[in-house]
């Protein structure tokens, strides 16, 4: 069991300002650790930490949270995923406690799927908090160390509504953010918000423009978000012109300019190009000023991530 005292390893190193690199992926669709073993074996020697998503697609798999757990007690650092789409504030908050005392750290707060999508139809969706109550809460666990509690009385310094915890976790609490080129209306309100609630860094969506992102990382060190928050930004090796192209007509927020289109689909060898293109974007994204890692996704070509991050030279 880790330190609970002790900041997360990917707190620390982005504190340190060193680039930082996370993966995903989806626990099974299982009751066997050695299943989730076996996809998070493949990444936990070349990342700085693992994302468990938490019902992706709002379909059924082994909850984040146990998923989490294991992966610490097999000594690779996880990002727990948390979604306010299945369980009440009662279920999220006690799973916040259970998380800390099983040695979770780095918690990714998120809306969730409407279940109408996924493979339980029927499910009733709950949504009890917003992802900006789950941050605001996760790093009030944190410190001052309080959960809030109707009907509570102000004491000690505890605010009305709240009441204090035993044997507090160090939670590294992040939000999920879009690159955008150009600033509008309702993006700024909507960091703000998340910052302004605790949020620690946050994990961007596939973007393979580094026009982009380059503009995207001036906004943010312009507008002073990089000062009080790390942006990792999501990329990953691409098998194939066809699965980039059916990423960017299904995946909601994916950038995929067509120079990376046209790349893979003159290449030889299409997934080695997938990996080629993937170093090139990490390492121009190192030097971007504003960006402070990557978020390494790629649910059909993960064993590809190893070859990215050594070929990278990134990783020390």
């Amino acid at each position: 069991m880790s330190d609970n005292s002790a900041p997360s390893n990917l707190a620390q190193r982005l504190a340190n300002g060193k680039f930082a690199m996370t993966a995903e992926i989806t626990p099974p669709v299982s009751a066997s650790a050695d299943a989730l073993m076996k996809k998070a074996e493949i990444l936990g020697p070349y990342v700085d930490a693992i994302n468990v998503t938490d019902g992706a697609s709002a379909r059924v798999h082994m909850s984040s949270v146990t998923a989490a757990a294991i992966l610490v007690a097999n000594g690779i650092e996880p990002v727990a995923q948390f979604t306010c789409r299945d369980r009440n504030r009662i279920a999220l908050l006690s799973d916040l406690l259970g998380a800390g005392a099983l040695g979770i750290k780095n918690m990714l707060m998120l809306t969730g799927d409407d279940p109408s999508a996924g493979d339980q139809p029927e499910a009733k969706p709950v949504f009890d908090y917003s992802s900006g109550d789950l941050i605001k809460i996760a790093s009030e666990m944190t410190d001052p160390g309080i959960i809030p509690s109707s009907g509570a009385k102000e004491e000690d310094g505890v605010p009305a509504d709240h009441k204090s915890i035993d044997g507090t976790p160090n939670f590294f609490v992040g939000a999920a953010d879009m690159p955008a080129a150009e600033r509008s209306d309702r993006w700024p309100s909507g960091l703000d918000a998340k910052r302004a609630a605790g949020a620690k860094f946050c994990q961007t969506q596939l973007c393979y423009d580094m026009d982009v992102v380059r503009k995207y990382g001036e906004i943010l060190v312009e507008d002073g978000y990089a000062a009080d928050l790390s942006f990792l930004i999501g990329n990953g090796p691409l098998p194939s012109a066809r699965s980039a192209i059916w990423m960017r007509d299904n995946l909601w927020g994916v950038v995929m300019p067509d120079a990376v289109i046209e790349r893979l689909e003159g290449a030889d060898d299409p997934k080695a190009e997938g990996v080629k293109i993937c170093i090139e974007q990490l390492q121009e994204m190192s030097e971007m000023p504003g960006i402070a890692g990557v978020h390494l996704m790629a649910p059909i070509n993960t064993s590809s991530i190893p070859a990215v991050v050594t070929g990278s030279g990134l990783r020390d």
